[in-house]
């Protein structure tokens, strides 16, 4: 019910070759960043769905699960929760950006991510609590963490913030039309080396391919992308910090393509 994102070493690299504050305890991120629990109200399962929302302050961002190589993923710390079972999380379609030579992917303004959460006790309340940890960033790079406590509203009306970042998820292969996803996959010098050829309409502009090894043992380099008519071409490396030999599972690679007019969620790819 956790969810965390590693933060790999050469991620770290790449960022601390940027202007790093220290960091910040929650005190000193309020004039940067507030957090607060949405409420949603229960779905017609059962359900229970709310939100964290991250405001930031003019021209700061925030990462997404993936954040590239100059980027800090946030990573959740539910344990203080109560009557907590199964819990999703939903990412809306983030941006890309380019930071003193540096690609990351994020958000600007806020970040709304979508919860929905199947309580152990249906007769009884959520409540959410926990830690986020995350980082920010504008001429310089703030890490920090802020606690949340929220019991969820069951009678809660339809909350306009969720419904418009669940609007905002990608789109699955099967909605952006592709048809084929295969991985070739062949040893390299620090680990793996991926080739993905994606049978799908364009998503617009310059498109770009994130890989996620579906490992918490395992991280993806930035992936070089290429369209080649209808097929998207992406390739990338997959390591571990300890260099040691591995093995990948195709059916749990994740690959987003994020393009100017839509983001695609692509879930495991056959072998090609």
């Amino acid at each position: 019910m956790g969810m965390s994102t590693r933060f790999p070493m050469l991620a770290l690299a790449a960022l601390l070759s940027l202007p790093l504050a220290a960091p910040a305890p929650a005190a000193g991120l309020d004039d940067l960043v507030q957090i607060e629990i949405l409420d949603g109200g229960l779905t017609p399962s059962g359900t229970y769905l709310g939100a964290i929302r991250m405001t930031l302050s003019e021209g700061w961002k925030t990462y997404w699960r993936a954040p590239g190589e100059a980027g800090i993923p946030p990573s959740f710390d539910w344990r203080g929760s109560r009557n907590l079972g199964e819990l999703s999380i939903t990412w809306p379609a983030p941006e890309v950006f380019e930071q003193s030579g540096l690609r990351s992917i994020g958000y600007t303004d806020q970040m709304v991510l979508p919860i929905e959460i199947t309580p152990k006790d249906a007769n009884r309340p959520v409540r959410l609590r926990g830690e986020m940890e995350f980082g920010v960033c504008k001429d310089i790079c703030v890490p920090g963490n802020l606690d949340f406590d929220h019991t969820l509203d069951a009678s809660a009306p339809r909350n306009p913030a969720i419904v418009a970042a669940l609007a905002r998820r990608p789109y699955s292969a099967a909605e952006a039309g592709v048809t084929s996803a295969t991985c070739r996959i062949s040893p390299s010098q620090g680990g793996m080396r991926i080739e993905a050829r994606i049978a799908m309409p364009s998503a617009g502009g310059s498109e770009l391919a994130v890989f996620e090894p579906g490992d918490p043992a395992l991280w993806a380099g930035e992936a070089q992308t290429r369209r080649q008519g209808n097929t998207l071409i992406a390739s990338s490396e997959i390591l571990n910090d300890g260099g040691t030999a591995f093995a990948l599972d195709r059916s749990r690679i994740r690959i987003t393509v994020l393009g100017a007019k839509r983001a695609v969620d692509i879930r495991g790819c056959l072998p090609g």
